[in-house]
C-alpha cells in the first residue's frame, strides 16, 4: 500500500503513519484501525490533534463524499481503540514470555541490554523512574542501545495486560514476537503527542541528550 494523503494536512504519508476512517451504515466516522473495512475511506494524520481537527470541522463529510457525522470524542474513540490493541498485545509478550516485571527485574533487563523497551505506570513514582532512568543512562554511556520508557497506562490497565497485581514497572524483552507490542505501544505514544526518541528523560533532558553532554 502506498502513500496516503492526510485529510487535515494535505501532507502525504505511509499509511502506518495514517488512521484510516469510513463511513459506518449509520452515517457515522467510523476508525479503522487495521485498515480493513469496506468502503471508501478517508485518511488522518495518526495523532490526537489531527483526529479532533478533523472531527470540530467535520472534514470527513467532503472526503468520503457521504453525509457523515463526526463524533465530537471520535479523538477519545481512537486512543481506546490504541489503547485496547497496545494491551492486548502486551498480554501476548506476557505469554510468551518475554517480560519483565517489578523495578528490579525491569532494571536488571535494562542493564543487560535484554530489554526493547519499558513501561512505567502512570501512578509510578518518581523516584522508581528516576532509578530505572539510571539504567537507561548506563547503558547509553556504556555504548549500547537507547532503551525507550513508555507512561501510558495505568496501574490496572498494566496488572490486567501483565496477569499480575499492582504492576507498576515492566519491560518487554527483545525478541521476533515483541515486535507487535513495540509497534502498538509506539503508535499510543505518537498520537499522544510523544516523541519517537526517548518518552521518560533523564534529569528533564532525553536519554540520547545526557549522554553526549556527560561525554563532551
Amino acid at each position: 500500500m502506498g502513500e496516503r494523503t492526510c485529510i487535515v494536512t494535505r501532507c502525504t504519508a505511509e499509511p502506518e503513519d495514517l488512521i484510516r476512517f469510513v463511513a459506518g451504515p449509520d452515517m457515522s466516522v467510523v476508525p479503522d484501525l487495521k485498515r480493513n473495512l469496506p468502503g471508501r475511506g478517508c485518511w488522518v494524520t495518526a495523532a490526537r490533534a489531527r483526529v479532533d481537527e478533523a472531527a470540530r470541522k467535520n472534514i470527513f463529510r467532503k472526503a468520503l463524499k457521504t453525509p457523515v457525522t463526526a463524533d465530537p470524542d471520535l479523538g477519545a474513540q481512537v486512543d481506546r481503540l490504541l489503547v485496547k490493541a497496545a494491551l492486548g498485545a502486551l498480554g501476548l509478550a506476557r505469554k510468551a514470555g518475554i517480560v519483565a516485571l517489578g523495578a528490579a527485574k525491569v532494571d536488571a533487563a535494562i542493564r543487560s541490554g535484554r530489554a526493547l523497551f519499558a513501561l512505567h505506570a502512570s501512578e509510578a513514582s518518581e523516584d522508581g523512574i528516576r532509578k530505572l532512568n539510571q539504567a537507561r543512562r548506563a547503558v547509553l554511556l556504556a555504548g549500547g542501545p537507547e532503551i525507550p520508557a513508555f507512561r501510558l497506562f495505568s496501574e490496572a490497565e498494566m496488572s490486567l495486560a501483565f496477569g499480575g497485581a499492582n504492576v507498576i514497572h515492566a519491560a518487554v524483552l527483545g525478541a521476533e514476537t515483541s515486535a507487535a507490542a513495540q509497534r502498538r505501544v509506539v503508535a499510543l505514544d505518537r498520537y499522544r503527542g510523544g516523541h519517537p526518541e526517548s518518552r521518560e528523560t533523564v534529569d528533564g533532558e532525553s536519554a540520547r541528550t545526557a549522554s553526549h553532554k556527560d561525554t563532551e
